[in-house]
């Protein structure tokens, strides 16, 4: 059973896999800061400290949101990222959630393929 680390008030959570971080912290109280639940806000970015590589692949939304500059530096967005079969830690921070606020969310090109 995996573990979510909410480093921000040391609150460690025994978790099934595949499961939703934010989700998880509203059921136990892990305090990830949260507003619409659906990756529009922005309101639940965290950084994975350790773990990331027990993060499912990165949502359209997420993209929209963060763009490339943010998930280059690692974070994501709770209301959409799940853990998959180990350990994680993040944490949150109350500037870099205040700058993922006020992103524009991105448009993303659809992908043409020729047949």
């Amino acid at each position: 059973m995996p573990k979510i680390h909410f480093v921000n008030n040391d609150k460690q959570l025994d978790v099934p896999e595949n499961s939703n971080i934010l989700r998880m912290s509203l059921r136990y109280d892990g305090e990830l800061p949260n507003r619409c639940g659906g990756g529009i806000c922005g309101t639940c970015v965290f950084k994975a400290i350790e773990g990331a590589e027990y993060l499912d692949k990165v949502k359209i939304q997420e993209k929209r949101k963060l763009g490339e500059e943010w998930l280059e530096k690692g974070y994501r967005l709770g209301c959409q990222t799940f853990v998959t079969n180990g350990d994680v830690s993040l944490s949150w921070d109350e500037e870099v959630t205040k700058q993922v606020i006020k992103r524009k969310p991105d448009k993303l090109q659809k992908e043409v393929t020729s047949v």
